[in-house]
């Protein structure tokens, strides 16, 4: 016997927060010219890896925006909840983008060593500063929406570095123009791609755990079984599963096992609405399905099997 509350799901977190990206995107994109123009005329190699780590957000976020207009179509027989996961899996691309810019990156930076080019300051620090502007402008934009879902959280840690990328670039530049230490474009082209791949590996490993239907965060199986069994009637719960088909949409199932009295018509329509509220407004977990077992079937199958 199931019992499902679901609630509508047509909609996913990344979809929820749609205007946020577009507008993240607007500026990115805009900042990502002037940063590539501005590196083209300075001869700042920080610069462009600045340039290129927003284009990277870019394309992360339109991914994003695209996966929530995918996740969004209605589901079918042959795809029972839609294309949900079509979320998770830009997400999964947005990390692997991030690694492969760093990787650039640090190669360039890596053969610029010791024969660094001269960097007009004057350009170089005025695109930054325009970049560090837009970033923070973005990060406001972005700011709570990033709790909600993987790829808007993405999103805001590829801000919130390409912030501290310009932060760096801005440094660089001072750098330079007042003690005329070239090297200090290149360092700053280090420091910038180390600073992609902590987050690149952090959203990875977020996607990998959805994608092998980890538990969510947060969640304590041992507490959900102990507040399942605290409702009347329950004498055992097992075959626990709880994982995530995306951002915002967590699923439960379990066995739970009653007393035979419990399994009349109206008396089994009460537990599961009991059960569904209980997880519902402990857990945050709206989509369930409960398999209720009466207690002397379990007990003649432990029989069966002893």
């Amino acid at each position: 016997m199931g019992h499902d509350h679901s609630h509508t799901h047509g909609i996913t977190a990344t979809g929820r927060h749609r205007k946020r990206l577009i507008a993240v995107l607007a500026i990115t994109l805009t900042v990502v010219v002037v940063q590539v123009v501005g590196a083209a005329l300075s001869g700042s190699l920080a610069l462009l890896a600045d340039a290129g780590h927003m284009l990277s957000d870019a394309a992360g976020v339109t991914i994003a925006l695209l996966a929530a207009w995918i996740a969004g179509r209605p589901a079918s027989d042959q795809r029972t909840y839609g294309y949900q996961r079509a979320e998770v899996l830009a997400a999964l691309a947005n990390a692997l983008i991030l690694i492969v810019i760093s990787v650039v990156i640090f190669t360039e930076a890596i053969r610029r060593i010791g024969s660094a080019p001269e960097v007009h300051t004057d350009i170089m620090l005025f695109a930054a500063i325009l970049g560090a502007v837009a970033n923070l402008v973005s990060l406001l934009i972005l700011r709570g929406a990033h709790q909600d879902s993987l790829n808007v959280r993405g999103a805001y840690l590829e801000v919130l570095g390409d912030l501290l990328g310009s932060v760096a670039v801005i440094v660089a530049a001072l750098v330079i123009m007042f003690t005329g230490y070239q090297a200090a474009d290149t360092i700053a082209s280090v420091l910038i791609a180390l600073m992609i791949l902590p987050r690149a590996w952090s959203l990875l490993r977020d996607v990998v755990d959805v994608l092998l239907e980890a538990t969510p965060k947060g969640v304590e199986v041992q507490m959900i079984r102990e507040h399942i069994l605290s409702v009347e009637g329950v004498v055992d719960v097992h075959d626990i599963h709880i994982w995530t088909i995306t951002s915002g949409v967590p699923v439960f199932s379990a066995h739970v096992v009653v007393e035979d009295g419990v399994l009349n018509a109206r008396g089994a329509d009460q537990l599961l609405d009991k059960l569904t509220t209980c997880l519902g407004s402990h857990f945050d977990t709206e989509h369930c399905t409960f398999q209720l077992e009466p207690a002397s079937h379990s007990e003649h199958e432990s029989r069966q099997h002893a």
